[in-house]
């Protein structure tokens, strides 16, 4: 079978996937990009060395795999002109919210896996929390992993709507904590320090944390106990952010993330109806 993977749309994602896909040793000649905008087909072909295409034509047929990382409104206007070369491929959606149904409909492929990455894939550190349809055998699992593993975890749902939550906690987590990076900074500014330092201190200590969290077998809230005495400055820290709810606007925050997914899923999601 043929190791060619087509990548329909060539932005920050498919960038990500890319440039993994080289570091593995993937043969340049063997990834194609189909990307309107002239600027983008020239850094891909640049960075990158892939062939990349204004416009899709048959050499799509080559591809044994397709990813799919266009703008959920762009899906089936791009899909169109794609569809007659790449029916017998693997397809892999990273876009927000289209449905198994709708890309099985628009492309006419029967092997859809739907993926849901979040921003540090460009880096390596990303997870990609994945779904996949009914004529997704074993062995197209194993490549989709294979093929996403330059650009960090990944985690397979059970079901569909699943992958909601999973935008919500992880595809929009990244955001969550910039958040709180971008106060604490502010903070440690208000209270004297320059924002260069604060901010050292800041994505040190956050990062940190997030490392010792991943080797620990301890849970957040054991590990958050530690550093935790009664009467002490942790202690009066997280009494305050008690105090304020912003333990429960968190969830709330994710719950409303979750919303907005389904509803992107009702919008972008279901397949056209026929004329």
């Amino acid at each position: 079978m043929s190791s060619c993977i087509a990548f329909i749309g060539g932005g920050n994602m498919a960038s990500a996937i890319l440039g993994g896909l080289r570091r593995a040793g993937h043969p340049s000649g063997d990834l194609l990009v189909v990307e309107p905008m002239a600027a983008q087909r020239d850094r891909l072909q640049q960075e990158f060395g892939v062939v990349a295409l204004a416009e899709a034509d048959a050499s799509l047929s080559r591809a044994s795999t397709v990813v799919w990382a266009v703008k959920p409104q762009l899906f089936q206007d791009a899909a169109a002109p794609v569809a007659p070369h790449v029916g017998g491929a693997l397809q892999l959606s990273v876009m927000a919210g289209l449905r198994t149904e709708a890309i099985a409909t628009a492309t006419g492929g029967a092997r859809v896996v739907r993926g849901m990455p979040n921003t540090p894939a460009l880096i390596g550190a990303g997870i990609t929390g994945l779904f996949a349809g009914d004529g997704v055998s074993d062995a197209d699992r194993a490549v989709v992993d294979q093929l996403l593993r330059p650009t960090g975890r990944t985690v397979w749902v059970r079901q569909e709507s699943d992958l909601d939550t999973v935008t919500a906690l992880s595809g929009s987590g990244p955001a969550y904590f910039f958040y709180v990076i971008e106060h604490m900074v502010t903070a440690g500014v208000t209270l004297g320090l320059d924002e260069a330092q604060a901010r050292e201190l800041a994505l040190a200590t956050c990062a940190g944390a997030a490392s010792l969290a991943l080797q620990s077998d301890e849970s957040p809230a054991q590990l958050r106990a530690k550093v935790t005495s009664k009467g002490g400055t942790t202690h009066a820290a997280l009494t305050r952010l008690e105090a304020e709810g912003v333990g429960q606007a968190i969830q709330h925050a994710v719950a409303a993330a979750h919303h907005r997914a389904q509803e992107l899923g009702d919008e972008f999601g279901r397949p056209p109806i026929p004329n």
